[in-house]
């Protein structure tokens, strides 16, 4: 940082170094004045060390605003323009006053922005809550209807519909997950069985079982968010497995304690080129593209919700060999150091 503060000041130093050499110049070609080499060398010395030290005291004094400054650089605090160090010179001053002025303009417009997302977010929960009224009434008049024909195909496509509302549901309250959720101990089984039932209509159109296996563990998780987070992996599982095939769900205990579920479908499985990427926003892979269906929401929602409450997804696959997708629930002492 000195070395950069002596470039910044280099004009000066030049001008300094220059001025001094003029005047050296006039005392050797006076003819009026002896001045000994010695005498003019002693002189130029001591003022060249003057010149050292009083750059080294100017750059603590004017570099001193600056390390302040750096050392707020790691602030997370809302009001860090209340931190900002005391200024010593005009153009700290200065300074200050931008900053401050940028401060409250951040300030108000994200203060504007969060409105703006309170209202979206509160017309599209208004929005789901009103979309969901003639979903229930159309599921009443298939139950009432199973014999007639076509009723299958209708209960199916019904179950797609349904599924991507409550899914929009879900991304509205995304924003106070925080203070949405409770942990709890909850039967893997209570979490798992509801899902398969929701989806036994699409199940059954492409004429899918599902095995369940080792289901009574219990687990430590929000009831509601971890049947979201098994929704959507469920529904990629049956959404991209052939006709007459078989999804597997199953329970294990791993050997540091935590329980895992895995899904696990007989699909056409993923590439190694797409794996690492299947949790991002909006990536739907060359699998998605092909089946025209895919949003690339619901993987990566599940993801952001799990992050949220301590569930740790991974997934495995190999091309032709179906996808496996394991959920890690938390232990009591994970979830208190995620609160932390």
């Amino acid at each position: 940082m000195f070395w950069a503060y002596v470039k910044d000041m280099k004009s000066w130093i030049l001008f300094f170094i220059v001025a001094l050499g003029a005047a050296d110049l006039l005392l050797w070609l006076d003819a009026g004045l002896a001045v000994e080499v010695s005498s003019l060398l002693y002189m130029n010395a001591l003022l060249l060390i003057a010149l050292g030290v009083f750059i080294f005291w100017r750059f603590r004094q004017e570099t001193a605003y600056g390390r302040e400054l750096t050392r707020l650089e790691g602030e997370a605090a809302a009001d860090w323009h209340e931190l900002l160090p005391e200024a010593k010179f005009k153009r700290d001053e200065q300074m200050n006053e931008v900053l401050q002025t940028a401060a409250s303009s951040m300030a108000d417009q994200l203060n504007e922005l969060r409105q703006q997302n309170i209202i979206q977010g509160d017309y599209t929960a208004a929005w789901v809550h009103e979309a969901k009224a003639p979903l229930t009434a159309i599921r009443l008049l298939i139950d009432s209807n199973r014999s007639a024909p076509g009723m299958q195909r209708i209960e199916a496509e019904w179950l797609r519909l349904y599924l991507l509302v409550d899914q929009q549901l879900y991304i509205s309250r995304l924003s106070s997950l925080e203070a949405d959720y409770a942990v709890d101990n909850v039967m893997l089984k209570d979490i798992v069985a509801p899902e398969v039932r929701e989806l036994m209509a699409w199940c059954r159109e492409k004429d899918l079982e599902i095995e369940l296996e080792g289901l009574d563990v219990l687990v430590l998780s929000d009831k509601k968010w971890g049947r979201f987070v098994l929704r959507q992996i469920l529904s990629n599982a049956v959404k991209y497995s052939p006709e007459g095939r078989t999804i597997h769900i199953s329970a294990r205990t791993d050997i540091t304690g935590h329980s895992i579920l895995r899904v696990q479908d007989e699909g056409p499985g993923i590439p190694n080129h797409d794996l690492p990427r299947i949790f991002d926003k909006g990536f739907t892979g060359g699998t998605g593209r092909l089946h025209n269906a895919a949003t690339g929401l619901g993987l990566y929602l599940a993801k952001t919700v799990s992050d949220k409450i301590g569930i740790t997804l991974s997934a495995d696959s190999r091309t032709g060999h179906g996808t496996k997708v394991e959920i890690a629930f938390p232990l009591e002492n994970d979830f208190d150091h995620i609160r932390k």
